[in-house]
């Protein structure tokens, strides 16, 4: 999976995780991917209603130990 870019928001509750991926989603071009690391565990719901929201793509999600990956692609 070729990621553009990859955001930290560990240690950050919601809803700054969210608000961080869409201000890197806005600066971003139709499909491109973009890595979000999480530590916050509602992050995994978060994710897929902000991307039935927004029409970005949820690619993928994973839990590695105590993190959450979400990998989103631009509308």
């Amino acid at each position: 999976m070729d990621i553009h870019k990859e955001i930290d928001t560990r240690g950050l509750n919601c809803p700054l995780p969210i608000l961080k991926a869409k201000k890197a989603l806005a600066e971003m071009v139709t499909g491109q991917l973009l890595k979000v690391v999480a530590t916050d565990t509602g992050s995994l719901r978060d994710f897929q209603a902000f991307a039935r929201q927004t029409g970005n793509e949820l690619v993928e999600q994973q839990t590695q130990g105590n993190e959450f990956i979400h990998v989103l692609r631009r509308r």
